[in-house]
């Protein structure tokens, strides 16, 4: 099994499942900070919620570096469930 290989998902049952549940947090956490970077930047318009606003961005952001996160703990709970002799394999 290599990493971030788009058949993994398909190898068994398990490995589907795990691709749902992390394909459905991947999208809770993009909406999530997009609702956020929307919001906040609306309360940048009246100087009084400027103070909200840099605060919604700032967890904005962090969702968004939550994202590459998911993927990889999703490759590691493939490794758990399956194969992982090939991920030591140099590859060009």
């Amino acid at each position: 099994m290599r990493l971030f290989h788009p058949d993994t998902r398909n190898l068994s049952e398990r490995h589907k499942r795990i691709y749902a549940y992390f394909e459905l947090a991947y999208t809770v956490v993009d909406v999530s900070a997009a609702l956020l970077f929307v919001v906040g930047s609306i309360l940048f318009f009246n100087e009084s919620t400027t103070y909200s606003g840099t605060w919604l961005f700032l967890i904005g952001s962090i969702l968004f570096g939550l994202r590459p996160t998911l993927k990889l703990i999703r490759e590691y709970a493939y490794l758990r469930v399956g194969d992982y002799e090939d991920v030591a394999i140099k590859r060009p």
